[in-house]
């Protein structure tokens, strides 16, 4: 096999999220968040995607998050099994209500900075770069109910005050921060990204550009926090890439695949990274009727506050036609599209197309010219154990190989690649269906769709090829 030339510096590891992995939901002061509320099963999807959620914990429903694979008690365990593989990075998120309850408080929950204090102490004994994401859907419950999300103006100062706190209790222990996740991604779930569930879906458009402003303001504010509480870090704003193909060579299915990813894979970037709206914006929003309420600063702030670097997600690419048949819907993809008769699919429908990684590596590099981060990429799979209670997970291996050749690929093009923190290391909670049975990680995890299970861990063979991976810094795939 072809040898890739990965950087020396290269960030080797995988990512996670806290509300898919450390439970303890009601448990040192932590407040409720939108993911404690969200029921477990593939019903989840339609409550993320259309109007009307309560934002209710019922009690004839199951709640993974709350338990999750309990990292919150077992994290020494689970970041020597990282350790274990070599990991020079791991991707975290800290939980905006484990230190403002509410979002609102006066002052932070000690306990909840106190834990984060000892998760981050545990990698650096490893010599595990944390690379930290500051909103990882789980805004503060009592946000989303008594000011409607990210809507709502005061949500900014709320936010800004929660991410200098954490910036200035953990800026001697985290060099990498993200401030965002998949920010463009409340295109499709608004409840996760902006916390509020459109009532009406043809109202849908004022109140999401406005909170996406909020959100764009906000972000801006703590890039510049980080620069100034931090200096010498990096902090990225991080985006959920997926590179869209016209169906065929048909001009007006071209154009009408041009639109979908301006809007969808560039405009929460191109404000992030150049630090003003993109021209074709002002198209889009005069033909939905927006009107954004601007206040006064807040063009120059995106101007200052620019990311050092773009870290994305990458699981599929999108196919698309302008005129769409019942047939041609490609049902598993989260984004939509049509079905692309070139590419086979997981055990959930996403489409498996590694070639697209390399395409959106060089796409994203020649429109900002600043470092990349693949920061979640994986397969969500059914695994079974073996008799000896083994998991031979060929299928996994043989996704992230050929995704990672796509990134050395990438490289040998010119792009300027960060690292790769593969998505979902050990078993987590799904983020779009709520299983467990959606497997991703080097780490099994005995935990199942009906809450059931030890959370006993065990090491899949992908375990051991990952680890010689990063041994070999990509030269063993």
């Amino acid at each position: 096999m072809k040898p890739y030339q990965f950087p020396e510096s290269f960030l080797w590891g995988g990512a996670t999220a806290a509300n898919q992995i450390e439970g303890g939901f009601n448990e040192g002061n932590k407040g409720l968040n939108v993911a404690d509320v969200l029921p477990g099963g593939k019903a989840r999807y339609d409550i993320l995607t259309k109007p009307g959620f309560d934002f209710e914990i019922k009690p004839d429903q199951y709640y993974p998050n709350h338990e999750a694979i309990d990292f919150y008690h077992r994290y020494k365990e689970d970041i020597a099994l990282l350790a274990e593989m070599g990991f020079k990075a791991f991707r975290m998120s800290i939980a905006w209500t484990r230190i403002f309850p509410n979002g609102n408080e006066l002052e932070p929950n000690e306990e909840g900075l106190a834990f984060y204090d000892r998760v981050l102490d545990e990698l650096h004994k490893y010599g595990i770069e944390p690379v930290v994401t500051i909103s990882h859907y789980e805004m503060p419950l009592h946000l989303v109910k008594e000011y409607g999300g990210w809507r709502n103006r005061q949500v900014v100062t709320f936010f800004d005050k929660y991410a200098r706190t954490i910036l200035n209790r953990y800026k001697d222990k985290v060099k990498y921060w993200m401030t965002f996740n998949e920010i463009n991604s409340a295109l499709v779930m608004p409840i996760n990204g902006l916390g509020f569930s459109i009532e009406k879906d043809e109202d849908r458009y004022q109140p999401t550009f406005q909170a996406y402003h909020h959100q764009l303001v906000a972000s801006a504010m703590a890039v510049k926090a980080c620069h100034e509480v931090i200096p010498g870090s990096q902090i990225g704003c991080m985006i959920l890439f997926a590179p869209v193909y016209p169906f065929d060579s048909n001009p007006e299915n071209v154009l009408h695949a041009l639109k979908e990813e301006q809007l969808f894979n560039y405009f929460c970037g191109d404000v992030q990274v150049r630090g003003e709206y993109p021209s074709f914006m002002n198209r889009y929003f005069k033909e939905h009727d927006i009107e954004l309420e601007i206040e006064e600063g807040d063009i120059e702030l995106l101007k200052e506050g620019t990311v050092d670097y773009v870290g994305f997600s990458y699981y599929m690419s999108r196919t698309e036609k302008k005129k769409k048949a019942d047939e041609d819907a490609s049902e598993g993809n989260i984004i939509g599209g049509v079905r692309n008769p070139f590419l086979d699919v997981s055990d959930w429908g996403w489409e498996i197309d590694p070639v697209g990684l390399r395409i959106s590596l060089n796409k994203l590099y020649d429109r900002y010219q600043i470092p990349l981060f693949v920061v979640e990429n994986g397969l969500g799979a059914y695994d079974q154990l073996g008799d000896d209670g083994s998991i031979n997970d060929d299928y996994r291996i043989d996704y992230l190989r050929e995704h990672i050749k796509a990134m050395g690929e990438a490289i040998e093009d010119g792009v300027n690649l960060m690292g790769y923190t593969s998505w979902g290391c050990i078993d987590m909670v799904s983020m779009s269906t709520g299983e467990f049975s959606k497997r991703y990680g080097y780490i099994y995890v005995d935990k199942h769709d009906d809450g059931s299970g030890t959370l006993e861990r065990k090491k899949k063979k992908s375990f051991y090829w990952y680890k010689e991976v990063i041994e070999t810094n990509g030269q063993k795939l």
